[in-house]
C-alpha cells in the first residue's frame, strides 16, 4: 500500500510560527486570522515549507508548541487550515492524524481509527520517548501535563478531541507500535478490498 502521510498538527505549527515571525500578539485574533490567510504552506512527506522556507524543524520548538493553542482553538483559522488539508488530499490515498480528522475534516474517509490508550500507559510512552531524544521528566510531571492537555482537548468549542461516530476504537495498551500497525493495516486492506469488488 502506497499511501501518503498529513501530519495536520504540522501545518498548525507552521502557521503559529509564521505569527510568532510577524510578532503577532496571541490575544489579537484578527491579525491572527490574517496571517493564516496569507501564508503560502507547501507539503511534501516530512517537509514543511512557510512561504517556500524549510520549517521543518523549527515548528518542533518549545515556542512553538506553547503557543500553538492559540491558533488551533481559533474557528476561522481551523476552517481555512481544514481547507487546506482538504486540498492537499485532494485525488491522494492518504493518512492524516489529528483530533477532528475524521469527525470534521474528512467525515467521508473510508477508514477513520481512533486510537487511545489509558492515561498511564501515555504517560509511560511519552517517558520514553523523551528519554530516547535525550530529555527527561518524571512520570508524574508528563502524566499532569498529558490530563491537563486531555482535559482542554475534550472542552474545546471547535475541532475538540472525539471520536467520529462512524470510527473504529482501538484501545492500544499492551501493544506495540508494530502490532498497532498490523491491526490498522489489517482493517484498511478489508476496506480495499470491499471497494475492488464494487
Amino acid at each position: 500500500m502506497k499511501f501518503d502521510f498529513l501530519d495536520t498538527g504540522a501545518l498548525y505549527r507552521a502557521v503559529t510560527l509564521a505569527a510568532i515571525r510577524a510578532q503577532v500578539e496571541f490575544d489579537d485574533t484578527p491579525a491572527l486570522v490574517q496571517v493564516a490567510s496569507k501564508v503560502d504552506l507547501q507539503w511534501d512527506g516530512d517537509t514543511i515549507l512557510l512561504n517556500g522556507d524549510d520549517v521543518s524543524s523549527e515548528i518542533r520548538s518549545p515556542t512553538v508548541t506553547d503557543a500553538i493553542r492559540y491558533l488551533a482553538d481559533e474557528p476561522l483559522i481551523r476552517q481555512q487550515l481544514s481547507a487546506q488539508q482538504q486540498r492537499i488530499a485532494a485525488g491522494r490515498d492518504i493518512v492524516t492524524e489529528g483530533r477532528d480528522q475524521g469527525a470534521e475534516v474528512f467525515p467521508e474517509a473510508e477508514c477513520k481509527f481512533f486510537l487511545t490508550a489509558s492515561p498511564e500507559e501515555r504517560a509511560r510512552r511519552r517517558v520514553d520517548q523523551l528519554k530516547s531524544e535525550g530529555r527527561h521528566m518524571s512520570f508524574d510531571q508528563v502524566l499532569a501535563a498529558q490530563n491537563k492537555r486531555d482535559r482542554e482537548d475534550e472542552s474545546r468549542p471547535v475541532g475538540r478531541l472525539r471520536a467520529a461516530d462512524d470510527a473504529v476504537v482501538l484501545n492500544t495498551d499492551g501493544m506495540t507500535p508494530d502490532e498497532v500497525l498490523a491491526w490498522v493495516l489489517e482493517r484498511v486492506r478489508e476496506v480495499m478490498a470491499k471497494r475492488q469488488t464494487q
